[in-house]
Parts: structure tokens; C-alpha cells; sequence
């Protein structure tokens, strides 16, 4: 019965199939006849157990639907791959059409850029093709600056063009120097015009400028060009420049911008502005900028340094985390940047400053070399308590490289001042002043923390003098002097300080003793015996260097208060034979002939001898003993009769003893001269 049935139910199933089927699909293929008696898991073959939903029913009825439904399988996507690749035919080929004068004419212009630029070239010959190439180009120079092909065509023919010629190109351009300046292709051509530009020019485009450089300092390659029109433009365009970033009012009309003063401060006060509406303004412009990583512009370390002398106390402190970093390496090689630097490294926490000296990592040598750069690194060693952390990142570095950075102008100052700190001989008025920058309204915040700080010191002092057998006498003007500053500090608590601003300054770096310091970083962590090691080495080439020579001075009297000499005495002993032992080399009678000039001879070496001979009898006697005993009376002419003078010159009793008898039958005969003042000395002596 269930056999019967089922031969029953399979004719009516085939029945409604074809049906619903057209003859030409029965008439083609068996094969979806059979696949179609199978029951399907399709919910439209099965008997409709929900309301009739005819839009759906439609939708999904093959004789109806838009695209019928596929007979096989493998048809289908054959017949899809062959409709994908005639449609993409089509395309290209209407592309093709499309772009096909533009093509050729980058396929000529760089047929013409490989004979143009090369250098062999005769002049006529390029200006002719020059001009050729700019005929082809004219009226389509905005297109042709922004491709990557062309582009250099047209930075050749700016290049080697003539002035009329350039003039035309830029008249052309400078509608469209906005769009150009984001174009990665383009910007290199508008960076060229601005170099060639006349200064008419350069106003217009600096002009133009005006309302966007916001904007521009905000893109990627657009901030490239307001960096280079900064650069080029004079004091009065650049504070133009600036204006538009410090507030809305001075954003929106152009007079204001047009004053004498260049200091954010004076232009509040003479202008009348808001001090909160201008620090708004700036955060809002300065925010994006460091947010995208566009910190490498001196026009964006000047804002940042304006912005600093206004800012309050939470929105300075901001600024110094977010930079505090290796972002900041990459702002300290203007003059600006590297104040921005010094700013963060006082005021930063010992968690801020640690990411600074970390993110130096790798870069120390060149920072060193750098004439703002290396500075910071002054900064550093002068404040950061963190003697180890310093000697890891930066002294373990800069020890490979000990003998260039001695000789080199900004290189060795880092060494200088670990020999001899804030000595005006090597840190001129603006160095000194660099050191003691502060932020006003971070500075305010300690000035409470520095008085408090040397009111312990002090009681610190006193305890341990009265724990010794010093008289209670000699202990009761400290007491009152302990007094009277806690007296004081109660009604600086209640009122504002009066202190000034570099003493305040000057007292906010580390809390360690700063001769502690410098010895950890001198003698504890190697760099002294291993400079004092370079300079017996290379003694010669340091004495007659302009830079290394003062070095080398250092290194031989032992650093300021004698900081080597506990330790490197025998070096030190080494380093002064060293000396002596090329001052002992014999006079060349022929001093064409001679490869190297004699050190008493050579201006620079001259004059370090005599000041060490001077400074440092213990270098004066060993001198006098291995090198010029007995041998006077050949160099007491030229620049090398100043370093036996000043034997007869000396402070130290025991060196005018031991040259006595040998220099004053040449001071009585006149051969050797001595100055008349330093003569009446001694003999008043």
C-alpha cells in the first residue's frame, strides 16, 4: 500500500513542477527535473503553513524574479566570470580613452625630463627643452604638480628655467597653492617656488596663507610648506604667522596682527586680550598637532613656548607630560625646541624625566653634536638626581665617541661641565640663562617645596654640629638664623613669594648634593678615567685643537675643586709627562719641511701650556724637569716665549725658585721680555 501511495504522490509532484516551469527549461536539460523532485530544504517548495505574503511570494518566484534562477550550478558561474571580464574590458578600455591625451603627454614630458636633466648638458641645449617641455605643460600645471611622474618634470624646469619663465609657472600655481601644499607629489615643487621666489611673491603667498595655517599645521605635508614660508619670511611676516594662532580676534582681523611686539605676554597686554580666551584658543590649536606627532617645526616649538609662559598650573603640567618622552627628541634641535626641552626635564616628576632620558636612547651622539641639542643633555646632568639611570642611557654611550666629542664645538660641552660647572669661560650669559628657564606658573607651585627644602638642610646642619664638641656659643647664631627662616616662611605660606625668578629657579633641579652628583657621574661611573685616557692618547691633536684644547685643560688640573685627583693622581702624572714629552721634541730649523708644527709653536697648544703652567705647579715643575731645563734660551722667541714666561710668571714660590737661575740672565739681557707689570711683581717678590 505505502509502494502504491508513493507511485500515486510522484506524478502529482511532476504535475506542479511543470507547471510552474516554462517548455524551454523542461526542453534543455532532465537533470533540474530530477533535482527538483527531491524534497528540498527551500521553504517555498513546501506546502504554505503562514499567511500568503504575496510581495514575498513574488520576489521569489523564478518566472517572475529579475534575474532568473540558475538551471546548473556550473553554468551560472561561468556565465558570471565571462559577464565580469566584459564588463572590466569595457571599463578599462573607457579609461583608456579617457586618460589617453593626458598619457601621452607624460610620456613626452618624460622623454624630454631624461634628456634635461642631465648634467652634462649644454645650457642652450636644456633651455630649449626647458621651454618645450613648459609649452607642453602650460594651462595644465596644477594637474601635471600633483602627479608623481610629471611633477618632476616641472621641479627640473623651475630649477634650470629662466626668471620669466619661473614667473609664469608661479602665476599659474599660486591659485591653487592651498590644494598643492597637501599633495604629497606637489609639495616638493611648492617648496622650490618659495626658494625662488621674489619677496612680492613671498608676501603674496604668505598672504594667502592667512586663515588656513591652522589648518595646514595640522596636516602631514601641509605643515612642510607653512614651515618653509616661516622659515623664508622675515620678522614681521613670521609674527604674522604666529598671530593667528594665539587667538580668535587677532584670527579675524588683520590689523591687530600688525604690532611691534613679538612676546605673547605684551601682546595681551597691549591689545586688551583675555588671558583665559587666548589659552583656550592655543589648546585648542596646539591639542591636534601634538596628538598627530607634528613636532619636529620651529614655528610649533615658538607656540609651545608662548603657550607655556601663560599657561596655569594644570594645562603647563599637561603639556609637560604629553612631551615628556621620545616626542620631545625630535623638537630639540631648534632653539625653541630645546627650551621646551629644558622646561620639561625641571619641571617633569622623576617618572617624566626618566621617560625623556629613555627615549634618548640611540640618539645620544647626535643630540652631543647638536648645537641646541647638546644642551639639553647639560641640562640633565646638572638636575636629574638619577646618577644610574643617566649613566646607563648616556654616559655608557657618549664614552665611545670621547675623543670627537672633545673635539667638537658643541660635544664638548656636556664634558665641560661636569669638569667645571656653569663656568663663563664655556657657558656664555645665554647658556648660563638656559639653564635657569622655568615655567611662571609651575614655578609658583614649588616655591613653598624650596624654602621648606632649605629650612631641613639647615636644621639638618645644626643637629650634627651640636652632635660634635663644637661650644654652645659658636651654635647660637645658626639657631636664631633657624628661627628667624621659619618665621619667614610662615608669612611667605600666607602671602605671595618675592623671591626672584632665577634664584627660584635655580633651586628646583634635583634634590641631591650637586658635587654628590657630579662625582657619580664623573669618577663612580668611568667616564673620567677613561677621558683622561683619550687625552694622554691624543694629547698632541687635543693641545692644538680650538675646542679639544680646553678639554685637555680641564682634564690636567684635576676639575673644578679637584674632583679627579683623590682617584686619577697617577693618570693625571701620565697625562702631564705626556706633555712634557712633546714639548721635549727638538726644534725643527726648517719649519716648511716640518709635518707637524712644535706644540710651542702652534698658537692654540702655546697658550693651554702657559695657563696650565700658571694654574698647576705640580704640571709646571714636571714640565720644567723633563722638557725645558736647560733649554730656554731656544725658545724665548715667538708665541713659545710666552710659555717660559710664565715660569717667571707663577703664583708659586717653588716654581720661580727653580727657574730663577736660568731665566734671569735672559730677562737681565733682554732676550727673554717680560711684561712690566708681572716684572715689578716679582721683584717686589
Amino acid at each position: 500500500m505505502a509502494a502504491k501511495n508513493q507511485q500515486t504522490q510522484k506524478p502529482k509532484k511532476r504535475k506542479q513542477i511543470s507547471s510552474s516551469n516554462t517548455d524551454q527549461d523542461s526542453s534543455k536539460s532532465k537533470k533540474p527535473k530530477l533535482l527538483a523532485s527531491i524534497p528540498s530544504k527551500n521553504p517555498s517548495n513546501k506546502p504554505l503553513k503562514k499567511p500568503f505574503n504575496p510581495s514575498k511570494q513574488k520576489r521569489e518566484h523564478p518566472s517572475q524574479s529579475k534575474f532568473k534562477k540558475p538551471e546548473s550550478g556550473n553554468g551560472n558561474k561561468e556565465l558570471t566570470k565571462r559577464e565580469r571580464r566584459i564588463q572590466a574590458k569595457e571599463l578599462a578600455e573607457a579609461r583608456k580613452k579617457k586618460r589617453k591625451p593626458h598619457y601621452t603627454l607624460e610620456l613626452e614630458l618624460a622623454s624630454l625630463w631624461e634628456k634635461m636633466r642631465h648634467r652634462n648638458i649644454a645650457k642652450e641645449d636644456r633651455s630649449k627643452l626647458i621651454t618645450e617641455a613648459l609649452l607642453k605643460m602650460k594651462g595644465k600645471i596644477p594637474e601635471i604638480a600633483g602627479s608623481h611622474v610629471s611633477s618632476r618634470v616641472l621641479q627640473t624646469c623651475v630649477k634650470y628655467c629662466s626668471q620669466e619663465e619661473r614667473d609664469a609657472v608661479f602665476s599659474e600655481l599660486q591659485p591653487h597653492l592651498l590644494t598643492l601644499s597637501c599633495n604629497a607629489y606637489a609639495v616638493h615643487l611648492v617648496k622650490k617656488m618659495l626658494d625662488a621666489a621674489s619677496r612680492k611673491q613671498l608676501a603674496g603667498v604668505i598672504s594667502s596663507l592667512r586663515g588656513h595655517v591652522a589648518s595646514l599645521l595640522r596636516h602631514m605635508v601641509g605643515s612642510v610648506v607653512i614651515e618653509h614660508a616661516y622659515q623664508l619670511g622675515n620678522a614681521t611676516q613670521k609674527q604674522e604667522l604666529l598671530m593667528e594662532l594665539y587667538s580668535t580676534e587677532l584670527h579675524l582681523f588683520k590689523d591687530l596682527s600688525s604690532i611691534k611686539e613679538s612676546r605673547l605676554i605684551d601682546v595681551i597686554s597691549k591689545l586688551g586680550l583675555q588671558k583665559s580666551s587666548v589659552i583656550r584658543h592655543m589648546s585648542s590649536v596646539i591639542q591636534p598637532i601634538l596628538e598627530k606627532g607634528i613636532v619636529d617645526h620651529s614655528m610649533i616649538h615658538r607656540v609651545l613656548v608662548e603657550y607655556l609662559s601663560i599657561a596655569d598650573q594644570s594645562s603647563a603640567a599637561d603639556i609637560v607630560q604629553q612631551l615628556s618622552g621620545p616626542l620631545l627628541v625630535r623638537m630639540i634641535h631648534t632653539q625653541d625646541g630645546s627650551k621646551i626641552g629644558m622646561l620639561c626635564i625641571r619641571h617633569g616628576s622623576a617618572k617624566e624625566r626618566k621617560k625623556i632620558i629613555k627615549g634618548m636612547k640611540g640618539h645620544i651622539s647626535k643630540i652631543m653634536h647638536d648645537q641646541c641639542g647638546c644642551m639639553v643633555l647639560v641640562g640633565i646632568v646638572s638636575m636629574v638626581d638619577d646618577t644610574k639611570l643617566i649613566t646607563k642611557f648616556i654616559i655608557r654611550e657618549l664614552q665611545a665617541t670621547l675623543k670627537e666629542l672633545a673635539l667638537d664645538k658643541s660635544g664638548r660641552r656636556l664634558l665641560l661641565q661636569l669638569l667645571h660647572p656653569n663656568c663663563s669661560r664655556y657657558l656664555n650669559s645665554n647658556g648660563l640663562a638656559f639653564l635657569n628657564l622655568s615655567v611662571p606658573s609651575l614655578s609658583a607651585k614649588n616655591d613653598s617645596e624650596v624654602r621648606s627644602e632649605k629650612l631641613s638642610r639647615e636644621k639638618k646642619t645644626s643637629m650634627e654640629a651640636a652632635k660634635s664638641d663644637i661650644p654652645e656659643e659658636n651654635l647660637e647664631e645658626p639657631t636664631k638664623e633657624i628661627a628667624k627662616t621659619d618665621h619667614d616662611m610662615t608669612e611667605t605660606e600666607s602671602s605671595k613669594s618675592n623671591i626672584p625668578e632665577e634664584e627660584l629657579s635655580s633651586a628646583e633641579g634635583g634634590k641631591k648634593d650637586p658635587s654628590l652628583r657630579r662625582r657619580e657621574l664623573l669618577v663612580k661611573s668611568g667616564l673620567a678615567e677613561n677621558l683622561v685616557d683619550v687625552c694622554i692618547e691624543d694629547a698632541g691633536e687635543l693641545l692644538t685643537s680650538n675646542f679639544g684644547k680646553e678639554v685637555i685643560f680641564e682634564v690636567a688640573m684635576g676639575g673644578s675643586d679637584g674632583i679627579l685627583h683623590p682617584t686619577l693622581d697617577e693618570k693625571l702624572n701620565n697625562l702631564h709627562e705626556a706633555i712634557a714629552a712633546l714639548v721635549a721634541k727638538p726644534k725643527s730649523e726648517e719649519p716648511e719641511a716640518s709635518e707637524e708644527e712644535h706644540v710651542l709653536e702652534n698658537f692654540h697648544s702655546s697658550r693651554t701650556i702657559r695657563k696650565l703652567i700658571l694654574d698647576c705647579p705640580a704640571f709646571a715643575s714636571t714640565l720644567w724637569k723633563k722638557s725645558l731645563e736647560g733649554k730656554c734660551q731656544s725658545w724665548a722667541q715667538g708665541h713659545s716665549s710666552k710659555v717660559v714666561c710664565a715660569f717667571w710668571e707663577s703664583s708659586d714660590s717653588e716654581v720661580r725658585k727653580m727657574v730663577k737661575e736660568e731665566l734671569k740672565p735672559l730677562v737681565d739681557g733682554g732676550i727673554l721680555k717680560i711684561p712690566e707689570n708681572m716684572q715689578s711683581a716679582n721683584e717686589g717678590r
